[in-house]
């Protein structure tokens, strides 16, 4: 099963849903790429992932021009952006999906005040990816 989930700048969401999806199951072949990729990860994104074992301190944030001509199961659009700007792949789509999720990089203040945010948009990547796991891929 080939996956590759969408947002952005590639730097949160996508990010973190990439990580749950090889962690569920390691036989998935999954990417993220962004529409308008960043220049790294987001630091909160990497720690509330290794809150919960997931290490994506390795990830680099991609351009979905990297993928067009692939073939995916599916593509997943995580934000509003890049749903609507999801472009066309010259490689077969059988499946298109959007599980959309605010911005936790939108969230303003110290660590103390931002890292709830990024911990309660995780837990719902978390609860949201599971659940298309379990219905779609299992």
């Amino acid at each position: 099963m080939k996956i590759l989930v969408l947002c952005t700048g590639n730097t949160c969401r996508s990010q973190m849903a990439e990580g749950f999806l090889k962690a569920f199951d390691e036989f998935l072949d999954v990417y993220s790429a962004g529409t308008k990729p960043e220049g790294e990860v987001n630091p909160y994104a990497i720690q509330v992932m290794s809150e919960l074992g997931i290490d994506i301190s390795h990830n680099k944030p991609k351009s979905v021009n990297t993928y067009l001509n692939e073939t995916f199961d599916y593509v997943i659009t995580v934000c509003d952006g890049a749903k609507e700007v999801c472009p066309i792949f010259n490689g077969e789509v059988k499946n298109r999906l959007h599980i959309g999720f605010e911005d936790p990089a939108a969230a303003r203040g110290t660590a103390a005040e931002v890292l709830p945010v990024y911990r309660r948009i995780r837990n719902e990547i978390l609860v949201d990816f599971f659940g298309f796991y379990q219905t779609e891929l299992t």
